[in-house]
């Protein structure tokens, strides 16, 4: 069962997804590629919200205060296993930093699929925690983002990302 609240976020309310597992979601309002719960069941009961949510909150809102770099959260992560490749590269790139599409590729072994490496991005589940908004395209143009390019942009100027 993936039980699911939302948490107000600097840059707008986001749905936060989880498992018993772990971490399923987390996409922001007007997220392309999320169909929004379907069959899940919301947590309301804040102060007490279920173990895996409080820990993401409480994680955010010091992301969010410049007071954390890191998440430590279990993930619960469905996708192809190209996808998985892909969004554990994503976690590897430094808080403050930033790669292209191609170096993505390049560091997953697979230098010729740059587009797939980006559909892949696209369809992340965990915006934020895998962090897909440091992904830039060539000559570090600010490009695709499933939340919006004006998020993008926040959170790469919030971690003090270089565009230029």
């Amino acid at each position: 069962m993936i039980r699911y609240t939302n948490y107000a976020s600097p840059l707008g309310s986001l749905l936060l997804a989880v498992t018993d597992q772990g971490l399923a979601g987390l996409y922001f309002a007007q997220h392309r590629h999320f169909k929004g719960p379907q069959d899940w069941q919301r947590d309301e009961s804040q102060p007490t919200l279920q173990p895996i949510l409080q820990q993401t909150v409480t994680q955010l809102t010091a992301y969010f205060a410049g007071q954390r770099r890191d998440f430590d959260l279990p993930l619960d992560v469905q996708g192809t296993p190209f996808q998985r490749a892909v969004w554990d590269a994503l976690r590897r790139i430094p808080y403050g930093s930033s790669v292209t599409y191609a170096q993505l590729a390049q560091s997953i072994g697979n230098p010729r699929a740059v587009r797939a490496v980006g559909t892949a991005i696209g369809r992340n589940p965990i915006s934020i925690i895998v962090p897909c908004h440091r992904v830039l395209g060539a000559h570090k143009a600010l490009t695709g983002y499933a939340g919006g390019l004006e998020r993008k942009q926040a959170l790469l100027t919030l971690e003090g990302t270089a565009l230029s």
